[in-house]
């Protein structure tokens, strides 16, 4: 393994041409996933505009607007590691509205948000149209190695001594899930881009040697 300092906008830069150089049918699924202290949905977001710029329709998804019902995720507990990793996400809701229709044979109809966690309602959002070559950016915890089909997964991985310091302390008990992630599902070994983000002012790529 080989880990290649680069510049954040350097980082979002190899990030574009890589999804612009990306070819498949329908649109392109790509995963920006991460612990929260890794902020992907920053990074996702960071990607939008040159995206567009380039010329490739995007829509960007957060995982956090498709949880599940408190009801149902918070059953064993507001603290439970276990039911984080597990039952947290709605990825049924994901794939339906999301993954789905924006695949080969996929309408292109998205719902970019399924559920209000703060408020425990569904989110009313409006439906999107994204047409065929366009990008949907999913971005979030936990995403990886389950039933979501991605085209391109980018991972960002912090060691586990930066994810405990940038972790805010109300958040720490989910610290098991994601060492359960790291060591159960280990997406540093698979995902297409693998970024080292322990000081998100220098962050690094991670490449085979």
């Amino acid at each position: 393994m080989r880990v290649r300092p680069i510049s954040p906008d350097r980082l979002v830069a190899e990030l574009v041409a890589r999804l612009t150089s990306a070819e498949t049918p329908g649109r392109l699924r790509v995963a920006v996933d991460g612990p929260p202290a890794a902020e992907p949905d920053a990074l996702a977001a960071a990607l939008v505009d040159p995206l567009r710029a380039a010329g490739r329709p995007v829509l960007h998804v957060r995982a956090a607007d498709f949880l599940r019902p408190a009801s149902v995720r918070l059953e064993q507990g507001r603290t439970n590691p276990d039911a984080y990793y597990e039952g947290w996400l709605d990825e049924p809701g994901l794939r339906r509205e999301v993954l789905d229709p924006a695949g080969p044979a996929g309408s292109g109809r998205l719902l970019p948000s399924l559920w209000d966690a703060d408020a425990d309602r569904a989110s009313r959002a409006t439906y999107r149209r994204l047409p065929a070559g366009g990008v949907v950016l999913v971005s979030g915890a936990l995403l990886l190695g389950g039933t979501l089909p991605f085209d391109v997964a980018v991972h960002l991985v912090l060691s586990p001594a930066a994810l405990a310091r940038r972790t805010d302390p109300a958040w720490r008990w989910t610290l098991p899930a994601f060492a359960r992630y790291a060591d159960e599902v280990a997406p540093d070994s698979f995902a297409d881009v693998v970024v080292r983000a322990d000081d998100p002012r220098h962050p690094a790529i991670v490449e085979a040697g």
